[in-house]
């Protein structure tokens, strides 16, 4: 059995049975609480403590699908394309827009951090919490952070967003195309943007501009704020 489960395949094969577990579950229930990335992960948690399984075994097969995030995040350069005109001409509120929320979200987290006396690395390794995998572990080594700490926190801002990024929408009533895949790709990355396709093209492609956007900014702006606020 222990062969069974240190095997790449298991770690695969569970993942997306959760996540397609996930999905019927959401069909039958719709609720942001039922997103299927939320439900899957649940289910993946409850089952290897119930089996005693290690996190590491699982991830032998569950690191493949981790492998998967970068080249996704790159082909949403095809509905990107095919929205080239509204990126054109919204350019100046999308960089002023993203530029804006990096800001705040930065100087937020970093009075935070030093509102409860966090470790200074503890406390950068928390900034890039809203920019895609690949981009936040590089921004967080060259801040000299905690990597961990940091793919921890992008996943559950991830997850947050997917589940209470339409309720937000909904609340503030906000409808615009563009608008809705901004805040959702600029706050919750790459599972943000697969929140923001199910409502259309346009508002898919906007979420992948805004985490190659959010990303840059973050780059420039994070140690900016850590040496302001932090030190």
């Amino acid at each position: 059995m222990t062969e069974l489960f240190s095997n790449p395949i298991f770690g695969i094969m569970l993942s997306i049975a959760a996540y397609l577990i996930g999905m019927l579950i959401y069909r039958r229930f719709p609720h942001p609480i039922t997103t299927p990335l939320l439900v899957a992960t649940g289910l993946i948690i409850v089952f290897l403590k119930m089996t005693g399984i290690s996190y590491k075994e699982y991830y032998a097969g569950g690191s493949y699908l981790n492998m998967l995030i970068v080249p996704s995040t790159v082909a949403l350069g095809i509905p990107l394309y095919r929205s080239f005109h509204l990126m054109k001409h919204h350019i100046q509120s999308i960089l002023l827009g993203i530029l804006a929320a990096c800001i705040v979200n930065t100087v937020f987290t970093a009075l935070i951090a030093k509102w409860f006396g966090m470790d200074f690395f503890l406390a950068i390794s928390l900034f890039p919490k809203s920019v895609t995998t690949a981009m936040a572990v590089g921004i967080t080594d060259k801040m000299q952070g905690i990597a961990t700490v940091t793919l921890v926190v992008v996943v559950a801002t991830g997850i947050l967003t997917s589940v209470l990024g339409p309720v937000f929408l909904k609340l503030l009533k906000i409808e615009d195309p563009v608008a809705v895949g901004l805040a959702l790709g600029g706050t919750g990355h790459a599972i943000g943007t697969g929140t923001a396709i199910k409502y259309g093209h346009t508002q898919g492609a906007m979420a992948g501009l805004a985490i190659g956007i959010t990303g840059i900014m973050y780059v420039v702006i994070s140690p900016i704020v850590a040496q302001i606020i932090l030190q």
